[in-house]
């Protein structure tokens, strides 16, 4: 069974607390199963990579790592922070997020 995610790939989130908190940045990677996600710029760690085919040169890597998504909320423009998000249907019948604060909706 799919587990439910409150954000998708692509979407600009705000984190709301631990180390990282009040930063924002675009979703990276979602991992269902773990319930995690990586965000670009936020929890970077160094990586010992040896010489391969992928990476020519080798040596250490900066990369982002996985935070808990209960630590992220979807970034909403008019309010200018992160906000809880509900689901409605449209009269065509599509669903989409909006913003409990302002009811702005959210594209995709």
């Amino acid at each position: 069974m799919r587990k439910k995610m409150h954000v998708k790939k692509d979407d600009v989130v705000m984190v709301n607390s631990g180390k990282f908190k009040g930063e924002s940045g675009k979703i990276i990677a979602v991992y269902p199963k773990e319930n995690r996600v990586i965000v670009e710029g936020i929890n970077m760690m160094t990586k010992h990579m040896k010489p391969s085919q992928k990476v020519q040169q080798g040596g250490i890597i900066k990369q982002e790592g996985k935070i808990h998504a209960s630590n992220v909320l979807l970034y909403c423009e008019k309010c200018k922070k992160g906000v809880r998000t509900g689901v409605k249907f449209l009269e065509d019948g599509s669903k989409v997020r909006y913003c409990k604060k302002c009811g702005e909706t959210f594209n995709k």
